[in-house]
């Protein structure tokens, strides 16, 4: 699943197939692997290349390094045997929405992201073969961009009938009781079980901590009844190869789509309710002001991890999807290129030119596929008029410097990015 030492490598590959095999196994024995020196090397090695600020305690990757990784490591998983190992509280973090309200992150200190890590890296291969195909969110070998194709496809197969899910603060309301029986179900280890408990508690007495290295597993785990419920009414309502409901979900993000046609208006409400007779049993709440409930066939549309989603006539006259950045995420963007033309507005256009372009290469990268092109083309000319701008406020011009520089030379000498080019659509 990740590309980890030999050992470590094969006990999780085991550790899945068996998971596989036998659905009801509860494993034994995995605190052992947990505190393996192998296995806190591979977690130190991840959490390092995910880099991230320090914790509560300030300390940093490279004060760490500077005393020894190794004697670091050791002293960790003494504390680990011996059963001393607290966690700390985590760094609390605000991030602004863009709804003006802030998205609060925990963030750990690097040992206790590192016995996250390391508890992930046993944990993960267990419940990885109970999780479900339409669950897509910080998984194993599984993008957004797969998500996104699963949902188009179940509207060009007449899926038009939309319920687009919104759980109101779906990481703050994770009930630790909920979730740890969750774990028990699969692992029979009190080591591991408590040393779970005490990370959950360094967060407070319900949640988990968006920042936390072990959340995506556990809040995918936390939601794994509401796949299986769905997975079942796929298979219930089957005919054959047509099936007549799909759903995709990453994280808390949840679309499910029904057949369009009237026979099947009962299994779109039939989903609805089951769908909160499931979060009753979490204890987790729709946000009903976001929670939408569409018709394709309507006209209305819907978004889903950043694309707006619409039901079009193709040009060969039938009925298709159009997907492409909302109009959100693309104002997004311009907001912070903006800024970083008005922070530098008195630098070389190399040194704008240097911090833009990782940016746009991160976005574009995302947004490659559907029907992003026009977005792309404004974003393109949009950056182009900003670069000239900053050329002629440097000569102290007025305009855009049209005859004096030209676009190949602002792509070939200047180096701006310039690789808008959309993927083939699935």
């Amino acid at each position: 699943m990740t590309n980890t030492p030999v050992n470590l490598q094969e006990l999780r590959r085991k550790m899945y197939f068996k998971a596989k095999a036998e659905e009801t196994w509860r494993f034994w024995g995995l605190y052992v692997h947990v505190c393996k020196q192998e296995t806190l090397c591979e977690a130190y090695r991840l959490a390092k290349s995910n880099g991230g600020a320090p914790g509560i305690d300030g300390i940093t990757f490279e004060a760490i390094e500077e005393s020894g990784v190794e004697r670091f490591l050791q002293d960790l998983r003494d504390e680990l045997l011996s059963e001393t190992y607290r966690p700390q509280q985590n760094w609390r973090k605000e991030i602004p929405k863009d709804d003006g309200k802030f998205r609060v992150l925990g963030i750990p200190c690097i040992r206790d992201r590192v016995v996250q890590g390391a508890l992930k890296l046993i944990l993960e291969p267990i419940f990885e073969a109970d999780f479900q195909d339409g669950s897509y969110g910080y998984r194993p070998r599984r993008q957004a961009h797969e998500a996104v194709h699963r949902v188009a496809r179940a509207i060009v197969s007449n899926k038009t009938r939309v319920l687009d899910v919104d759980l109101a603060a779906y990481f703050d309301t994770v009930r630790h009781d909920l979730l740890l029986g969750k774990v028990a179900a699969r692992v029979n280890d009190d080591q591991v079980l408590h040393l779970l408990k005490l990370i959950l508690k360094a967060s407070g007495t319900r949640g988990v901590p968006q920042g936390g290295v072990i959340s995506p597993l556990l809040s995918n785990l936390y939601l794994n009844e509401v796949d299986r419920m769905l997975e079942r009414a796929k298979e219930v309502t089957r005919e054959g190869r047509y099936t007549h409901l799909e759903y995709a979900r990453f994280a808390d993000d949840l679309v499910i789509l029904v057949d369009g046609y009237p026979k099947w208006a009962w299994l779109a409400q039939g989903a609805d309710r089951r769908l909160l007779e499931e979060l009753v049993k979490l204890d987790v709440k729709l946000n009903e002001e976001k929670t939408k409930r569409l018709d394709l066939t309507k006209g209305e549309s819907f978004g889903f991890l950043g694309f707006d989603f619409r039901r079009v006539r193709t040009l060969r006259g039938v009925w298709g999807v159009r997907y492409a950045p909302k109009m959100k995420a693309r104002t997004a963007l311009l907001e912070k290129l903006r800024d970083v033309f008005r922070s530098f507005r008195s630098q070389p256009v190399e040194r704008v030119i240097e911090l833009i372009n990782p940016i746009l290469k991160g976005w574009v990268a995302y947004f490659r596929i559907g029907h992003s092109s026009s977005c792309f083309g404004y974003i393109k000319d949009w950056v182009e008029k900003k670069i000239r701008r900053h050329l002629m406020r440097a000569r102290k011009r007025q305009g855009f410097g049209w005859k004096r520089w030209s676009r190949d030379w602002l792509y070939d000498h200047l180096r701006l990015f310039a690789g808008y080019r959309v993927a083939p659509r699935c």
